[in-house]
């Protein structure tokens, strides 16, 4: 007896579709976690400058800001950092863009990591 192959469930257009997905998700992932990671790196050193405001002055946090950005390879400048102190209270905010290149498509990432903490 012989069996027509829809009836038998042997499409293998379901299946090509769904492995062209999954590869498509691991090369976003490919693209995207190694920066989430850097970005991440970068948002625990602006909480640890953040914290040491007592001792470090303005400049000395800017620039351990940059040296880490640099270090993980983001585009951070300068003119990214921002540092606002108060009496009691320091606010330190990194805004920056990380472009991401895709074929035929370039996304801009936009971060920004902020922290504010009691000065002692």
């Amino acid at each position: 007896m012989r069996r027509n192959r829809r009836e038998a469930g042997e499409g293998q257009g379901g299946c090509l579709f769904g492995i062209i997905l999954l590869l498509l998700a691991v090369f976003v992932a490919y693209k995207l976690i190694p920066i989430k990671v850097k970005a991440a790196d970068l948002r625990q050193t602006v909480e640890d400058e953040s914290k040491s405001a007592g001792t470090h002055n303005d400049d000395r946090i800017r620039k351990a800001i940059l040296d880490s950005a640099q270090e993980e390879g983001l585009p951070v400048t300068q003119d990214d950092i921002k540092v606002q102190r108060n009496a009691n209270l320091i606010r330190v905010d990194v805004d920056y863009v990380v472009p991401v290149a895709f074929p035929g498509y370039v996304y801009q990432w936009h971060f920004h990591h902020h922290a504010e903490n009691p000065i002692f």
